[in-house]
């Protein structure tokens, strides 16, 4: 299971040059002045053939300065979002009152810790480390951002740590996560389908303020909810409502093997729902999309069709995805759910036999030959499946700018076909054979 690493410390520190080393890009805007970094950036990184998530924090102060306030609860919410904190001091000016400020906060999360002090250069420096072991956080890894030295010996802590939490992972145990913009009835929902009041539910936007973990049984298989959580604390909008939401949103994506997406049928689809539906999508999650409200949806015996209809429309590339009309407020259908979470999560994992795929693929070329594209012909020599959760497939070919989208959308489908990959996204790699 992929993990979240959130880089947390004062202004100043290094926090984006590191941010930038472990992505491989440069995502965060990097400058040397105190609070640049005022929005949580989010990004894929790797090591080792292990694929994790990183949100870079802007600087936590103790003095009320511009942006402060926010830059602070930036940091507190990545901290509720991590499995692992990188907290990254300066080794140059030694341990400052906020360095200690943040030690505390982070000591209270009880999350693992990984201590690393930025801007050790060269062995001159190596002697400064020492005074960190003060903070009381655990041992320092000493690292350059801005020269890339030690970043290596901090993947491999980070890489670690994300390890033993796999370990403590149920394997029987399926993972979903609740996910939509505020106000579709994501917590009514959680509360119908555990069958209790776990979640608070009010109609005003961002009434849950975290996300609620909840374990339980259903007809004997073990399953996982995560209600992500509303956008709001104390009474004020801290951050940007779109970006707080999706950011949870992507995080609990990250944690799970199926994703509810639930729209709203009292107010239809809005174009926020493609948003957050685009990113089940890309992380290669099975998906089920829950229509919700449909108590409150003025109907005849034709208005699901067409809804449905609608749906797909709207929601082109989740066109694998099943669709369940429910009402979380009386609970109609809420139980059809189960068996759609069930078949995504096993479809996800589905292997073909490398001799059928092939067979398949022969088929699906003499009923469809290949065009001319790009100044030559495709052809397809033998396919095999690389992974799953999403299944992938490569196909070997004389030369992969010759594959048109559209000749491997078909591909796709005909695969869909052949093997019911209902519920998740297919992968189809082209490379050339050697």
């Amino acid at each position: 299971m992929a993990g979240v690493v959130a880089i947390v410390g004062r202004a100043n520190v290094g926090k984006s040059t590191i941010f930038n080393r472990m992505v491989g890009e440069r995502i965060s805007i990097v400058e040397d002045v105190a609070g640049v970094t005022r929005d949580r950036i989010y990004a894929k990184a790797s090591w080792l053939t292990k694929e994790f998530s990183v949100i870079d924090t802007g600087g936590i102060e103790l003095e009320n300065a511009s942006f402060t306030t926010q830059i602070k609860m930036q940091a507190e919410i990545a901290i509720e979002e991590a499995d692992v904190i990188v907290f990254v001091v300066n080794g140059r000016e030694g341990i400052t009152k906020e360095d200690e400020y943040v030690a505390r906060l982070l000591q209270k999360s009880r999350k693992p810790i990984i201590l690393v002090v930025n801007k050790i250069d060269d062995n001159q420096f190596r002697d400064y480390i020492y005074e960190f072991y003060a903070l009381g956080v655990g041992d320092p890894i000493p690292v350059s951002g801005s020269h890339g030295i030690g970043i290596g010996d901090l993947l491999d802590q980070i890489i670690n740590q994300l390890d033993l939490q796999d370990e403590e992972t149920n394997e029987d145990e399926i993972s979903f996560s609740i996910i939509g913009r505020p106000n579709v009835g994501k917590s009514s929902l959680t509360n119908a389908i555990l069958g209790e009041e776990r979640v608070i539910v009010s109609n005003i936007e961002g009434t849950t303020r975290d996300a609620i973990d909840t374990p339980f049984v259903k007809d004997g298989q073990k399953y996982r909810v995560v209600d992500t959580a509303g956008m709001r604390k104390k009474g004020k909008v801290y951050e940007n409502i779109e970006k707080y939401s999706i950011l949870r949103a992507l995080t609990s994506i990250e944690k799970s093997d199926v994703i509810l997406v639930v729209i709203d049928g009292e107010t239809g689809i809005r174009e926020q729902d493609k948003h957050v539906a685009g990113y089940a999508h890309e992380a290669g999650k099975g998906v089920v999309i829950v229509y919700n409200k449909w108590d409150l949806v003025d109907k005849d015996e034709k208005t699901m069709q067409k809804k449905q209809k609608e749906i797909y429309e709207q929601f082109k590339y989740l066109d694998y995805a099943r669709i369940v009309f429910t009402s979380a407020k009386t609970g109609q259908r809420v139980d059809q759910i189960f068996p759609l979470i069930q078949e995504s999560y096993e479809n996800s994992r589905k292997r073909v036999q490398t001799s059928v795929l092939n067979d398949v693929l022969v088929d699906a070329q003499l009923m469809n030959p290949t065009t001319t594209f790009n100044g030559g012909r495709l052809k397809i020599f033998y396919a095999n499946q690389v992974a799953v959760c999403p299944p992938t497939f490569v196909l070997f070919s004389n030369d992969p700018q010759y594959l048109h989208f559209s000749y491997k959308r078909y591909l796709e489908n005909r695969l869909r076909e052949a093997f019911g990959f209902e519920g998740t996204p297919i992968h189809i790699i082209c490379r050339k054979r050697d």
